[in-house]
C-alpha cells in the first residue's frame, strides 16, 4: 500500500482538490498514517446541517465517514484516480451534535479494482458516535507500456 511519497505534500494536495461540500462541512485532511493505512479528517459542523436543534442529519454523518474512507484510498493506494462507493453501512451509535469532529478512514483490504474500507467518527473529546464499513470500486490510472 504505497502511494504518494511524502505526507507533507500529500495533505495540502488533497485539501486543495477537496470537493466543495467538504468545505461546507468544514472538512479537511489533517493526518495520514501509511503504516496503519489511515487518513484522519477534521470537520466543524454548524447547526445549519442539523435537525432537532443540534443533531447532525444522518446523511451528513455518512458523508463525513465516506469522505474519510475514500481519502484514505486516494492518499495511500498507488494509482487511484477515482473511487466509487458501491456499498456503505453506517452504524449511528449515539446522536452526533453540532461541533468539531474527527473522522478516521481505514483501509482494511485492497485489490486491483475493489477496496474494503471503514471509518469512525469521533467528537472533539474522543467519543465514538458513528462508524461505517464500505466497499468501493477503485479506478486507477492506466499504465503506459
Amino acid at each position: 500500500m504505497t502511494a504518494m511519497n511524502n505526507e507533507e505534500s500529500v495533505i495540502p494536495a488533497l485539501n486543495a482538490r477537496r470537493p466543495a461540500f467538504l468545505g461546507m462541512l468544514g472538512g479537511r485532511v489533517v493526518a495520514l498514517d501509511r503504516d496503519a493505512g489511515t487518513c484522519t479528517m477534521a470537520f466543524d459542523i454548524s447547526t445549519d446541517f442539523c435537525h432537532s436543534v443540534d443533531i447532525i442529519q444522518g446523511g451528513f454523518v455518512t458523508a463525513m465517514l465516506d469522505a474519510a474512507a475514500s481519502h484514505a484510498a486516494f492518499a495511500l493506494v498507488d494509482g487511484v484516480t477515482a473511487l466509487a462507493t458501491l456499498e456503505i453501512k453506517v452504524s449511528f451509535l449515539e446522536p452526533s451534535r453540532a461541533g468539531v469532529y474527527r473522522a478516521v478512514g481505514i483501509i482494511n483490504r485492497v485489490g486491483q479494482s475493489t477496496a474494503f474500507l471503514s471509518a469512525e467518527l469521533y467528537t472533539d473529546d474522543g467519543r465514538l458516535t458513528a462508524m461505517a464499513t464500505t466497499t468501493a470500486r477503485l479506478i486507477r490510472k492506466k499504465e503506459v507500456a
